[in-house]
């Protein structure tokens, strides 16, 4: 496997926009480095990291999202969740990016209902506002950085989805070790909506960041 690094590519004469699309891509790039075993290894990990956060210890229902085999893995830490009783929401994509959530009940129900979408299970539906029963939500994310921002896939989905979201109830993003920026020296570029996270993990463990301080 080639060596990982943390992309920055230079952003100067860019806009924020531009500058996301930049770091994307080559983000992208160094996750198709991973092999599948150095992939399922982040997965477990991020189980057990994730599943052991205090804020997700007592509750009762996650909304959580199947990972694409490039990202970190989640179904693992799905697995564990329902494993000790919690009820798992998992986004389905209507027509147009149209949100909306479905229980988890097994990854056999897991299934690609659509070209370039993750898996989903096969419903029922429940609305986009079924995430407001959400206590803790874990969100996917390309990077992070130590005040928060979060740089997503580009389509605003989980930035429109999280006005839904109980305001009490965790964020929690997924990455990898590499893909957590020093906001000092290379913070994210961000937008007015963008919505900022207060956690971060990665397989190695979890922070908060410094958006929360004292939350």
């Amino acid at each position: 496997m080639s060596k990982i690094v943390q992309p920055f590519p230079s952003a100067h004469g860019l806009g924020p926009a531009e500058a996301k699309d930049q770091l994307r891509r080559a983000i992208r790039a160094e996750r198709e480095k991973r092999s599948p075993r150095a992939l399922l290894h982040a997965a477990q990990n991020l189980a057990q990291v994730v599943g052991d956060m205090p804020q997700l210890r007592n509750v009762d229902v996650v909304a959580c999202y199947v990972s694409r085999p490039t990202e970190p893995g989640t179904v693992p830490l799905v697995e564990r969740l329902t494993q000790r009783g919690v009820r798992v929401l998992l986004p389905v994509l209507g027509a147009g990016l149209q949100r909306d959530w479905a229980w988890y009940t097994s990854t056999e129900d897991l299934q690609v209902r659509a070209p370039g979408r993750p898996p989903e299970p096969s419903g029922p539906t429940l609305g986009g506002e079924a995430v407001a029963q959400a206590q803790a939500v874990v969100v996917p994310a390309l990077a992070v950085d130590t005040r928060g921002a979060r740089l997503g896939q580009g389509g605003g989905w989980y930035d429109r989805v999280l006005a839904h979201a109980d305001p009490e109830a965790p964020l929690v993003a997924m990455v990898f070790a590499e893909e957590l920026y020093d906001a000092d020296e290379r913070p994210l570029p961000q937008e007015p909506h963008d919505v900022t996270v207060p956690l971060v993990a990665t397989p190695s463990g979890w922070q908060r960041l410094r958006t929360t301080a004292g939350a």
